[in-house]
């Protein structure tokens, strides 16, 4: 399992941020368009509060749980915000994506809903759930090897042959803007339990969710900071930021949280995100799995490696958080079931 570089606890108050510039590529006013369109058939997940995990931390910690979300990840609301302005009628090629299985489920899903042939380019070491319900979804699975083949040349090829649709996992402002329906609601939901927000910790692989958080909640509560959270030796963006430019991985395979493995932040969200994010943090696998075991034992949640990051950061003291207000994204919950079962049992349940 990939070990990650030692960092000290980041202090919250440190990295205040400026509000939202308007020049970004994706606005508030976007967001909230984004919203009234998957209002009715993504789920407004919930808020929660857990009192052992406040008294754990010394914070108030507040969890947006998208595992509870259709498809059992963040990536519908992208998905849907993005498809649903498709016509069918004038798409016979359908769409094309490509994805480690969390976004494929996504536009499987919004796809069906709309009508739409749907073709999805997946690695094949993807976990066999997520190339299952995608399936399941009614969309075709082509497989790739991720260390030595190009996702992005087989989707383009197979949609320039079918005439289709490309439909990205994090590199466009529609899918941009339909994850940040969950900043929105994160913000909205926070205000109604009178709570300002100091921090956010958002899982992070090409930046869509984190960019679309970031620009939703700081227009609503700009003195928050907001952190992506990757896995130890796949923190492109973290390296990203704190170098000023775009910077890639050095592999793509090697760590259990096969849903943050992108090669390198996207253009528009690095954009985005190196206006608007705090440092970045990462966390090994092993912390990610004594945080899918905790949210089990503690929180009655199902996360997937990659979608227990942010709470890994947490639990680990990657962030200072005491005295603090801070969100939490668990941003999926699609782990196949072996892989759930050892990781419950090599972290103990808790006293």
């Amino acid at each position: 399992m990939a070990e990650g570089r030692c960092y000290s606890p980041l202090p919250i108050a440190a990295v205040e941020q400026l509000p939202v510039p308007d020049a970004l590529p994706v606005r508030f006013a976007d967001i909230e368009a984004a919203a009234t369109r998957i209002a009715g058939h993504a789920v407004r997940t919930p808020l929660l509060e857990s009192p052992q995990l406040n008294a754990l931390t010394g914070g108030r910690i507040l969890i947006k749980p998208e595992c509870l979300q259709r498809t059992g990840s963040f990536k519908f609301r992208g998905a849907w915000n993005r498809i649903s302005q498709i016509d069918p009628a004038t798409t016979p090629g359908g769409v094309v994506a490509y994805s480690s299985g969390n976004h494929a489920q996504g536009v499987a899903a919004a796809a069906a809903m709309r009508g739409l042939k749907a073709l999805i380019v997946m690695p094949a070491d993807t976990p066999a759930i997520k190339q299952a319900n995608t399936r399941g979804y009614g969309a075709e699975v082509v497989t790739y090897d991720r260390a030595s083949q190009s996702r992005e040349e087989i989707a383009g090829r197979i949609a320039r042959e079918r005439g289709a649709i490309i439909v990205p996992p994090f590199d466009d402002p529609h899918i941009i803007a339909g994850q940040g329906t969950v900043g929105l609601e994160l913000a909205e939901d926070a205000a109604r339990l009178g709570a300002s927000l100091d921090a956010v910790l958002v899982p992070c692989s090409g930046g869509g969710l984190v960019g679309g958080i970031a620009t939703a909640v700081k227009s609503r509560m700009p003195k928050a900071s907001i952190h992506s959270v990757e896995p130890a030796g796949f923190d492109d963006l973290a390296r990203s930021l704190a170098a000023g430019k775009r910077l890639a991985n050095d592999r793509t395979t090697g760590s259990i949280c096969d849903a943050l493995l992108s090669p390198t932040p996207g253009e528009i969200t690095f954009a985005i995100n190196s206006k608007l994010l705090a440092p970045g943090l990462a966390v090994s696998d092993g912390e990610a799995g004594a945080a899918m075991a905790y949210a089990f034992d503690r929180l009655k949640l199902v996360a997937e490696p990659g979608g227990a990051v942010a709470l890994a950061a947490i639990l680990s003291g990657k962030v200072d958080v005491r005295g603090r207000t801070v969100a939490v994204i668990i941003s999926g919950g699609n782990v196949d079931r072996a892989l759930y079962a050892r990781i419950l049992i090599e972290n103990p349940s808790l006293p």
